[in-house]
Parts: structure tokens; sequence; C-alpha cells
């Protein structure tokens, strides 16, 4: 043991040994996943033995060939992998999460205030043993490289191997197949490097050239605003709005609002907002509800405290920064500061149509806690940890609830704002892009793919608010998140070849 980083070794056993580490560090959700859901009996031991077997020979493939062909660059490539697959593996631990293009994108797109939320010294522990142990015998061990014939021929056994593992299972590929999107989330590094550029090809197709609508007139006489409050992982079902036993819409139940039951059209954010601001569901990139209204006339502001938007075409775009400089004096830690300056907004606009998006970060976990003032700590105690499947269940669901206590706060003051400029008939929707898991079935947050996602994440607030005690709402059994479009195209009397009466909420 003494001259185990003096001797020299071969780039095979190097790559042995890394490769069995990779599978015994990074990949018990992994096979705790395969014994839960394969059939029990032989069968079910020979699927869990032949993935095994086919990781070990996958991950020995990848690391002789990178060691072999980058040498010390490969090195490099190796030292992130194993830094990355220990964080992915705290984050899967941790949250219960599954490493799909989605999840991806949620952390590409994670800004560095709501990512710094995620870690703990858990984490600092993880990256130390899991990531920065490996890297040490990385760079110490010394071995030889070989030649090129014992390249092809260690590279190609292993390719025999993996080969020789799949067809042994021909007959297991449908059940592998049914559990693709689980099992191949799980496995080290193939879940974020795969499923990373996944991602980054749908933001390829997504970052397309905007695909104009037809013109739309404005054929409605009068002063009109509509304000989209668009909410952040709030789940229908712990609004008391919607009958949930602890009281966490105190002010909304005084509003005389509509509560609408709806259905997220995707379980992250980028996604979920594009749906709210779409004409219809579509992969393609059509103009989107604000850049549609400024272009026909109607006067835009858009106000964010989050991210994941898609591209904003319209000239009033505020961050949550820029209000804090045009109107000081909120906390720019919480949403409040959206609606600083939004009665002056309100009356110095010039023209008769008015929108007016206010993008929300208020139930985004882990930290729930963080979210709301410490006036609006209404449920007590709440969970003060980042590493959610280890808090309190009922701690950790005070704290969640607390966030839509304050959300029920922002929705009727933006109601009472349009209270105070009776000028102009008005009108608020409030919607959120998602749900989330607090714990049911293990999950945690949200990114689940919608072909398994729970109800938890998909089931969403539809809140209506408007002026005009003559304007009803249709009587809807459910809506969906593009009824927004076609609804605000409706209030504020704007005439288009793509208005779907069928997804108006009003009636005319």
């Amino acid at each position: 043991m003494k001259n185990i980083f003096k001797d020299k070794t071969t780039i095979a056993k190097v790559s042995a040994t890394l490769s069995i580490f990779t599978l015994v560090a990074y990949h018990y959700p992994f096979f705790d996943h395969v014994v839960n859901h394969v059939e029990k009996g032989f069968n079910g031991v020979f699927i869990t033995i032949g993935l095994g077997i086919l990781l070990l020979a996958l991950n020995y493939f990848f690391y002789y060939l990178v060691l072999f062909l980058g040498r010390i660059v490969g090195k490099c490539i190796l030292a992130f992998t194993f830094i990355a697959n220990a964080g992915t593996l705290y984050f899967i631990n941790t949250y219960e999460v599954l490493v799909t293009d989605k999840m991806m994108g949620n952390v590409f797109n994670t800004q560095y205030s709501e990512a710094s939320g995620f870690f703990s010294w858990i984490a600092l522990l993880y990256i130390l043993f899991l990531g920065v142990v490996p890297c040490i015998y990385l760079f110490v061990r010394k071995f030889e490289y070989g030649s090129a014939r014992k390249f092809f021929i260690n590279i190609g056994a292993s390719l025999a191997i993996a080969l020789g593992v799949a067809f042994a299972n021909m007959k297991n590929w449908p059940w592998i197949d049914r559990n693709s999107t689980e099992i191949g989330s799980l496995l080290m590094p193939w879940s974020y490097t795969v499923n990373s550029f996944r991602y980054y090809n749908s933001v390829k197709k997504s970052n397309r050239k905007e695909i104009p609508l037809p013109d739309a007139t404005i054929a409605k006489p009068g002063k009109d605003v509509c304000v989209l409050i668009i909410g952040e992982s709030a789940r229908r079902e712990n609004f008391s709005l919607y009958g949930y036993n602890k009281q966490t819409n105190p002010l909304l139940e005084k509003d005389s609002v509509t509560a609408l039951k709806a259905n997220a059209a995707a379980t992250y954010t980028t996604a979920g907002v594009k749906a709210i601001l779409d004409h219809q569901p579509t992969n393609k990139l059509y103009e989107i509800l604000p850049n549609y209204l400024y272009r026909n006339g109607v006067d835009v502001l858009w106000r964010s405290n989050n991210w994941g938007e898609p591209p904003i075409h319209i000239e009033k775009y505020h961050t949550a920064k820029e209000i804090d400089k045009m109107y000081p004096g909120s906390d720019v830690r919480y949403d409040e500061i959206l609606l600083s300056g939004l009665s002056q907004e309100i009356e110095k606009s010039t023209q008769d149509k008015l929108f007016i998006v206010l993008h929300t970060t208020t139930s985004h976990g882990p930290t729930y806690n963080k979210k709301y003032p410490p006036e609006f700590e209404v449920f007590t105690p709440v969970c003060n940890t980042v590493e959610m499947s280890k808090a309190v269940p009922e701690e950790l669901m005070n704290a969640y609830d607390n966030t839509i206590v304050y959300t029920d706060y922002l929705i009727h003051s933006v109601i009472e704002i349009l209270k105070q400029n009776p000028q102009r008939r008005s009108c608020m929707i409030y919607v959120s892009d998602h749900g989330e898991s607090l714990g049911e079935g293990n999950l945690y947050m949200h990114g689940v793919p919608m072909s398994m996602a729970p109800k938890e994440q998909i089931e969403i607030p539809f809140i209506v608010w408007t002026s005009d005690n003559e304007l009803k709402i249709k009587d809807l059994e459910e809506v969906e998140q593009y009824h927004v479009f076609h609804s605000v195209l409706n209030f504020l009397g704007i005439e288009s070849p793509i208005y779907d009466e069928n997804k108006n909420i009003f009636c005319n």
C-alpha cells in the first residue's frame, strides 16, 4: 500500500478501478429504483446484474478512451466528471429528483441567489469524499498509457462485453424501455451529460426566429387594464380558496374572486411560462402574448423577479433590481418589489389598453422560509433545512403554506391597486407555471416528466378578479394555461384571426 502511488500501473487497471468506484459510489439510487421496480425472481436478478455489468463496461470504455486520447486534458475532463457526479448524487439523494433534460434546464436557468439555497455542509462532504478523492487518485497515481494495439484491444473488449450483455437481455428491453426515463436519469455520468445536450438542443429549437401571428385590431373603445400574475411552484391544493383546511387565502376569500381549476402544461418554469403566454399548445416559437399585444398597439409592462421567460420584445421590461432603482423603498428580497410604483405606472400610461405582467418567485423551493417577510410566518414551526427529504413533513408544509399566505397578500394588493385606478376597467388573472411536490411519493419540488408527473406538480390555481360586475365568468369545470391568451384578448377588446372563444373564460 505504501508504494501504490509510486509504482506505475497500466491505464487499463486505472480505468477498471475508476469504473468500479463509479458503480459503487454513485449508483445506489439507480439500483434502488431497479430493485424496487423490476419483477421478482430470477429474471429480475438477471436484469439487475446485467445492468451492473453494462455500467462497468461502458464506464470502463469511457474512462479508457478519455485518458488515452486526452492525456492531461483527459484527466481534467474526468476530474470534472467526478465532481459533477458527486454534486448530482447529492441532489438526487437530498431532493429525490430525476435528472432529466427538463431538470437540467432548471439547473442552467437558476440564478445564483436561487442555486445557493440548495447547498449545505452535506453537499460539501459529497464533493470532498465522492468528488475530490477520486480526483486525487487520478492525478497522483502513475500509469503507462500503453500502445495503440492495447488501446484497440481494451476498447474493443469493453464494447464487446456491453453488446453481449445487451444482447443477453434482449427479452428485457421492453421493461428497460418502459423505465428508460427513470433509470436514464440516475446513471452517472450519462444522466446529466446526455440530458444537458438534450436540453440545449431544445433551447436551440426554441430560439428560432419567432413566428408572427396575424395582425390584430383594437375593436372596443374604453380604457382597460389587465394584470397577469405568473405564480411560481404554486399548487392548487394548498389554497384555501379550493378547500384547503388551513386558511392560506384570508384576503382573497373576501375579494370576490373566481377560483378556476387548471392543469399546468409542464412541470418546469420555462415551458410553464411559455404555455401561459402561448395561444395554443405548440413546440414552435410563435409570437407570445405580450409581444403580440405590444406590436398591435397595447401598452405592455413586464416586471420580473424570476427567470425562464421566453424572449420578450417590449419597451417596458423591468427586473426587480431595476424597479428598486426606479421606486426605492421595498425589500428587493421579496416579490412585493414588483408592486412598487405600480399604481403610478398605471396612471401615467397614455394608451387606452394596458397589459401588465408580474412574474413572481414566491413558492420556489427549497428555501420556502426565505420567500416571505417574517410577518407572514403564520404557520409554525417551519423547515429551515435545504435537505427536504430530511425535513419534518409538517414543518416543510408550514413553510410552503406561508408562501401561499404571502401570495394571497400579493394578489390582494394588486386588486387594491386596481381599485385605486377607477378610470380604467380592470382585470387580474393569477396562474401558476406549475405545481410542487412536498414529499408525496418521496418526490420534492418539480420537474418530473409530464408522462409520470404527480398531480401535485400539475394541478394549479387560476384566480380571476374584475372591476366590472357585469362581466361574468363562464362556469368551466377546468381550464388550461392557454386560456390566458384568449381571455386577455377578449377583456381588452382585441379582435384577432387567432382568437378562440372556447379558450375565453369571460361571458360575452
